[in-house]
């Protein structure tokens, strides 16, 4: 099994994203963007430079996005990393206090530089003052700019 996009990989990433939130939870919808944010800050006002390449952001990629990211929160309930609550806002996940353990062990460069990016994504788009789904719209049309601006010339999109 290839271990890179896996949900072994998704669930490394929600739990850093679970930890920079803690004692906070997030909805699945709130991981699934925060996920492709973090991995591609370099697209966000102010944002540290992206850890993954660009990739034109579409429909489909949320989608088995969301579904990988289901699939790491399952790896990560299974070993109590995380856990999930009903409250009035939703089904909520959050990191457990084994979480914090787990993750001050691994000790890889490319763990590191996510750390970082989350610290900043967290802070700059999930604090107590900011509504959380306002900042989901601002990290979408950002994605929608971006694309208006890198997208194919319209020489590119005649010649199609």
């Amino acid at each position: 099994m290839n271990p890179l996009n896996s949900p072994v990989e998704a669930g490394i990433r929600t739990l850093v994203l679970l930890t920079e939130v803690f004692p906070r939870g997030m909805d699945l919808a709130e991981l699934v963007y925060f996920d492709h944010a973090v991995l591609h800050s370099g697209n966000l006002d102010g944002g540290p430079d992206s850890l993954h390449p660009e990739l034109p952001i579409s429909p489909g990629e949320m989608a088995l996005r969301r579904q990988l990211i289901e699939q790491g929160l399952t790896v990560l309930m299974r070993a109590d990393l995380a856990e999930i609550a009903a409250t009035e806002d939703g089904f909520l996940y959050t990191a457990t206090d084994e979480a914090f353990s787990f993750l001050s062990v691994l000790e890889a460069p490319y763990l590191h530089q996510l750390r970082k990016r989350a610290e900043w994504l967290i802070s700059a788009y999930f604090s107590e003052e900011t509504d959380v789904r306002r900042s989901m719209k601002m990290i979408t049309q950002s994605w929608a700019d971006r694309a208006l601006f890198t997208g194919p010339s319209q020489r590119e999109i005649e010649d199609r």
